[in-house]
């Protein structure tokens, strides 16, 4: 493994039982039928574990956004040109676009890292510059990334989960942008989880149904292209991802190692932390899943990571925009846990 990366192998922390425990035993005498309040008891309960206190909250949370084009996207797999990549991220910089709504709504700090877009925005306040390059490379020609842009943008998510826990974040949203990224994840995931193409691939930004089949046509070309380089999911990642996916990976490991609960966004979220999990085998317990996708292949990524997403609001912005919407579910999972008075406190009398 490349040195540079060499960090991908440090475990992933372990949840606190103690507190699970504490946490547990606080619902059980809380003023309510037990299992009244389905997932969110649940919920309440495990970010106690990952918080390491019986009392969890989600006061404090960081949302980053991480762009970067594809260079698939000169293959016709997009609704929009490659060119709103890099007027999206100046629309973050300016306060305009859904996450940024979100995360006002939500008093959430949000960070903007541009990994590298095909068209330059220039200089914008409030926005990171990483220049891996102008994209990734055409996967349908050769690997997306080699191997010192991969390790740069795996180290670009680990550096964002370290600011975030420098700022005693309680919980950490990591969000996308990049025209052609849904064909990214998408092979990304045919790759990992052995399925064709037309069993994951969907409209993404908008394609019709004629988009949809020539787009199976490009993921189908490009797996038979790098076939026998797939059977890992580190080159899995540098072959048929990106630099917003990988780094969005390298983000997740990271806050696994450290103990800092992640809530994973939609689709192309999933799909990355799939590749973290595989990368990184035991820090999938770090991860709450906040929604369930309308792109199709979503659901197939969510049952391999065994996870169960709070909301299905048939939402696929991406950006980080559901993982903000489920965050005021998180608040009341842990207000109803933390403020709710005992059966001792209301002097109300328990099941017999």
């Amino acid at each position: 493994m490349n040195e540079n990366i060499l960090w991908l192998e440090v475990p992933a922390a372990a949840p606190d039982e103690d507190a699970r425990q504490a946490a547990e035993a606080r619902q059980a005498q809380l003023t309510k039928p037990h299992g009244s309040l389905g997932r969110l008891e649940e919920t309440a309960i495990h970010l106690a574990a990952l918080q390491g206190t019986a009392r969890p909250g989600v006061e404090r949370v960081q949302i980053t956004v991480f762009a970067g084009d594809h260079g698939v996207v000169a293959e016709g797999v997009s609704a929009f040109p490659q060119a709103v990549t890099a007027e999206m991220v100046k629309n973050f910089a300016r306060g305009g676009a859904a996450i940024n709504a979100a995360a006002r709504q939500i008093d959430a700090q949000l960070e903007v890292i541009n990994l590298g877009t095909a068209h330059d925005t220039g200089p914008l306040k409030g926005v990171k510059h990483y220049d891996l390059g102008p994209g990734s490379a055409n996967f349908l020609q050769q690997a997306a990334m080699s191997e010192h842009q991969l390790g740069r943008a795996l180290a670009a998510g680990r550096h964002a989960a370290e600011r975030a826990r420098l700022d005693h974040a309680q919980l950490f949203i990591g969000g996308e942008m990049g025209i052609g990224n849904t064909t990214a994840a998408t092979a990304l995931a045919c790759a990992l989880l052995d399925c064709e193409p037309k069993q994951l691939a969907g409209p993404g930004t908008g394609l019709d149904e004629r988009g949809i089949a020539h787009k199976v046509r490009v993921i189908q070309a490009a797996l038979e292209r790098h076939g026998d380089h797939l059977d890992s999911a580190h080159e899995a990642l540098r072959r048929l991802g990106g630099f917003e996916i990988a780094a969005l990976a390298g983000a997740y490991i990271a806050c696994a190692q450290m103990g800092q609960p992640v809530l994973v966004d939609g689709f192309i979220s999933s799909v990355a932390a799939l590749v973290a999990v595989r990368l990184r085998p035991g820090m999938e317990a770090w991860l709450l899943f906040s929604h369930s996708s309308a792109e199709p292949g979503h659901a197939r990524v969510l049952d391999a990571l065994g996870a169960r997403p709070l909301l299905a609001l048939q939402m696929r912005l991406g950006e980080a925009s559901g993982a903000a919407v489920a965050v005021p579910l998180l608040r009341m999972a842990c207000a109803l846990h933390n403020d709710m008075a005992t059966f001792a406190q209301a002097r109300v009398s328990e099941q017999l």
